[in-house]
């Protein structure tokens, strides 16, 4: 009940931290010489009192502060085998690689005998019989029932309290007979158990003797990084005293999972969402992608938030969904309705099908080397930049190839898919093992995915040029795409012309057409930025330096460095490291940024490329532009007016439109268009002077287009 006992005699019966004033009391009286001193020893100096706050270790259940009380207790000598153990330690594979030689090389450094003895009832009794008389002391370790049955003479079932504590015999070794051997009241410490999990979980050695050398030491084990100090420590030790091998080969040291507020997961609290209500609302892949993507696989901690959880169902399993989702409807309505049935190929000549082969390929080789080195979280980010190729880039450029399903091109488009799908499930399979199994089942009808081979890179196409060139384009459309967005320029309203700089405009070429068509401009230029500078686009570059987070590193030179900046006496290198009045400045320390000048800041927008060059993106709209860009916004709204109807991607309408001059002109103008992209078997245009009559068959829908256009659109089925 933490009171002293005797032989504490001064303090018997007294809470121990209640009896901190006396102990200090008796403290000072003996520095004193003089007054009551209680059990203090004579000579003892208190040189100073203080009292501080510090953390204090408090039972988990009860919250009550832990008293430390010193007892006997019997000990492994682990530093006897320290040495040893540090270097068994350097045949484990670690991940995150700094736990090796940082939180476990240390522990093991630093290692002390360890005290495998409590004072307890439950638990595994310590095998160990001492005499009741230390004039005739004798000491019995036994190790196995044979032994118990051969000294006790009694056939032993139950190794547990109280039976073990009934065997008793007489002290071989007193003369008299008087004195007995009789087990040591302490259990083992639980660590000490799980400790001998390697070996005990097949009754090593009394059985399965062989199996248990072919398969020590474990081939993988994975715990929270705390564990450095409990189970894979006492593992490490006992399979150095034993076996003087490392008991696992390969380990994951995960950080610690908190709840929202950054503490402890605690049910009395509820800072942590409901496990069955994510598991209701978002699957358990979502839960299981959120640990397997977060900094907890690189020994960091992760605060659990439902925000979290969503963003990987938002960025993974809806695009990777979708994905199979767009390949189902349409191979089901390919060739007239009639179907077709992808399989697996990669002789595909159409260079957007070779991009995404060599990019699966690319992927495949990444992953295997990931996930071979444990590396879960990176493997998570190849899986997430792979979808944006394959849902943002791919399919989306390749969407035209899928209609209709019957030229050589598009079931080449449908081969190419359904190879990327099966592959990448198969690949992540391991992430998401229940929406993969679902869409592997779907596109190749055999019994799971987690029976199929892992992938292999070398079973794909290879083609670092195209990647690379490519890769490029996509660069090029990202940043074009920024610029539109800057001058809410939207992507359905043509634009004349991109001009790109850059130090290999011939890498581009092949790719041209797609820029083009991506950035929905009517031309696209490519410069050399050999024969061609940011000048003759009226462009140049700012630096500024920020004083504030410069001024710590730099001091009073900070001064030289904003000089610098205003003077032009500034530089970036090939590599972006950034020089200012002949200081280096670091990120965070200075804001790069495009400047346009000029008419071209009037009628264009420029942005530099992150591998190099500039891209400037003419922003003047003509009539004929917001002509063209009017239409395509209509053709967007009718095909959302054929969703929302319920109409099947390959049906037939009739279409009417109804608006004002600028919406007229448009359909007019734009006709075939507006008829192409919508499958409509039959098309009229209104303008402001002729409403639409009643009782015209199909669904009317009023919308919005263009720079706030207001039109009718009248959709049936044909």
């Amino acid at each position: 009940d933490g009171r002293f006992t005797w032989p504490v005699t001064d303090y018997e019966g007294m809470h121990v931290f209640d009896a901190n004033p006396h102990i200090i009391d008796h403290l000072k009286a003996t520095t004193r010489g003089e007054g009551e001193t209680g059990s203090v020893t004579a000579g003892t100096v208190l040189l100073r009192r203080e009292t501080y706050d510090h953390s204090y270790p408090h039972c988990w259940r009860c919250r009550e502060p832990l008293i430390y009380m010193a007892v006997s207790s019997w000990f492994v000598e682990v530093t006897k085998i320290k040495d040893r153990m540090l270097e068994l330690n350097q045949q484990i594979e670690w991940t995150p690689s700094h736990i090796k030689d940082g939180q476990f090389g240390k522990w093991l450094a630093n290692a002390r005998d360890w005290s495998i003895s409590r004072n307890r009832f439950w638990g595994s009794p310590i095998p160990v019989w001492k005499s009741d008389n230390p004039e005739f002391p004798r000491v019995d370790v036994y190790g196995s029932f044979a032994e118990l049955e051969r000294d006790f003479g009694v056939e032993v079932t139950d190794l547990h309290r109280p039976f073990i504590d009934s065997l008793t015999r007489p002290n071989p070794d007193d003369p008299s007979g008087r004195s007995t051997m009789r087990r040591v009241e302490d259990v083992l410490d639980v660590w000490f158990d799980s400790g001998s999990m390697s070996f005990a979980q097949v009754h090593y050695p009394f059985e399965n003797a062989e199996w248990f050398e072919h398969h020590f030491p474990g081939d993988f084990i994975v715990e929270y990084i705390g564990q450095t100090r409990g189970w894979f420590y006492t593992l490490h030790i006992l399979a150095t005293a034993l076996f003087d091998r490392p008991a696992f080969e390969t380990c994951v040291s995960h950080g610690i999972v908190l709840g929202s507020d950054g503490q402890k997961m605690s049910k009395s609290l509820r800072n942590y969402p409901d496990v069955r209500e994510v598991f209701d609302r978002d699957g358990a892949d979502a839960m299981r992608w959120f640990l397997m993507s977060s900094p907890i696989l690189r020994g960091g901690n992760l605060i659990v938030t439902e925000q979290g959880i969503r963003d990987g169902v938002r960025q993974v399993m809806i695009p990777l969904w979708n994905a199979w989702s767009f390949f189902a409807l349409y191979a089901n309505t390919a060739r007239g309705g009639e179907g077709y049935e992808a399989k697996h190929s990669t002789a595909s000549t159409d260079v957007l099908d070779r991009y995404l082969l060599a990019k699966l390929g690319e992927f495949v080789g990444d992953m295997t080397e990931q996930l071979d080195a444990y590396e879960i979280a990176a493997a998570c980010d190849t899986m997430r930049s792979f979808l944006d190729v394959l849902t943002n880039w791919y399919i989306r450029r390749s969407r035209d190839r899928f209609w209709g399903g019957e030229t050589d091109e598009s079931l080449a488009a449908f081969d190419t898919l359904w190879t990327a799908l099966e592959t990448v499930t198969r690949a992540t399979a391991p992430l998401l093992p229940l929406v993969t199994e679902e869409i592997w089942r779907g596109l190749t009808g055999d019994r799971s995915v987690h029976l199929a081979d892992y992938p292999k890179a070398a079973d794909l196409p290879h083609d670092h040029d195209l990647v690379v060139g490519m890769d490029r384009a996509r660069e090029v459309c990202s940043t074009a795409s920024s610029l539109r967005k800057a001058r809410a320029l939207r992507a359905r309203l043509p634009l004349a012309e991109l001009t790109v700089v850059t130090a290999d405009p011939a890498a581009l070429e092949p790719f041209r057409g797609i820029i083009q068509d991506e950035l929905n401009v009517k031309a696209v230029t490519l410069v050399d930025v050999a024969t061609a500078s940011e000048a003759d686009f009226g462009v140049s570059q700012r630096l500024t330096v920020n004083a504030r987070a410069a001024g710590p590193r730099l001091g009073k030179d900070v001064q030289l460095a904003i000089k610098g900046s205003k003077t032009g006496d500034w530089s970036v290198d090939a590599d972006g490291a950034v020089t200012s009045g002949g200081l280096a400045l670091v990120e965070g320390e200075y804001t790069l940024e495009t400047v346009v000048a000029g008419d071209a800041a009037e009628n264009g927008a420029t942005a530099m490329l992150p591998s190099g060059g500039f891209v400037v993106l003419d922003t003047h709209v003509s009539p004929e532009l917001a002509t063209e860009g009017l239409a395509r916004d209509l053709v967007r709204a009718v095909q959302q007016a054929r969703r929302d109807t319920g109409l099947h991607v390959s049906d037939r309408i009739s279409l009417t439109i109804q608006g004002g001059a600028e919406v007229f002109e448009a359909t007019v103008t734009h006709r075939d268009l507006i008829v192409g992209e919508t499958l409509a078997a039959q098309f009229a245009a209104a303008g402001p002077d002729h409403a639409l009559p009643d009782g015209l068959p199909g669904t009317q829908t009023e919308v919005v287009v263009g720079d706030n256009h207001a039109a009718t659109i009248l959709v049936a089925k044909r």
